[in-house]
């Protein structure tokens, strides 16, 4: 059975896959990471490149001994997917490209880049880290899954908060779209404050075996926000046919 591998966002953590465990892993295998400086790994150098993060988890995935896989990228982690889709073409089945982008400075995010690091630097990486999680649920902070996601986004080390940002402000995946050899399902919720619909349609335009899925009524964390609606469609993608 082939494994699917779970990549989260910036200050994201393997925590956050929680409503994920008990659908996804019926049918095969999961795979969560922690990557460098987040979550439960935030004690390991930070990484300051998409391709570095990529390089990152085939490693891990080398030393799991796993060889071939499905693949899901949240946010950041969408971008690391496509990278990992210019790396290792041959070892990826199907891909998930979830609430992401084709390009790493974020047009139309809720804030800046540059924003967030002054924020950052102002008031403390854990109270940005509690704001900034809050845009990714439509009803804000009275969201019902807020605040684990905020405990979970409190786990960035400061190093890797600059490092992270850094890595996305210098990486394009734009250009390589049409490289991308795998089944790829783009998943986005219709009110996302990160990545507006620009950048959805870029990727289900570009990548040349894309399906789309849309989903009312959330924001950037459609899988915290519509769990069971979110579980159902990746399970439906990742079905043998």
């Amino acid at each position: 059975m082939i494994p699917l591998v779970l990549v989260h966002g910036f200050m994201g953590g393997s925590a956050q896959w929680d409503l994920q465990q008990d659908r996804l892993a019926r049918d095969r295998p999961l795979i969560v990471v922690d990557l460098p400086g987040f979550g439960e790994n935030n004690s390991a150098p930070p990484i300051d490149s998409i391709p570095g993060f990529a390089d990152w988890v085939v490693a891990h995935l080398d030393s799991l001994g796993v060889t071939r896989f499905h693949l899901m990228g949240h946010s950041m982690g969408g971008m690391i997917v496509q990278q990992m889709a210019r790396q290792a073409p041959d070892r990826i089945d199907r891909l998930v490209l979830y609430s992401t982008g084709v390009v790493g400075i974020l047009p139309g995010r809720f804030e800046t880049i540059a924003q967030s690091k002054e924020r950052a630097a102002q008031d403390g990486v854990k109270p940005t880290a509690r704001r900034i999680a809050a845009t990714w649920f439509l009803d804000s902070k009275t969201a019902p899954k807020y605040e684990a996601c905020a405990r979970i986004a409190e786990q960035t080390a400061p190093a890797a908060f600059d490092a992270g940002l850094d890595a996305m402000q210098n990486w394009s995946g734009a250009e390589a779209l049409g490289a991308i050899r795998s089944e790829t399902l783009v998943l986005w919720g219709d009110g996302d404050r990160t990545y507006p619909w620009s950048q959805t349609e870029k990727l289900w335009q570009g990548v040349p075996d894309a399906q789309l899925a849309v989903v009312p009524g959330c924001a950037h964390a459609v899988h915290l926000e519509k769990p069971m609606l979110f579980n159902t469609l990746v399970s439906d993608f990742l079905a043998e046919r």
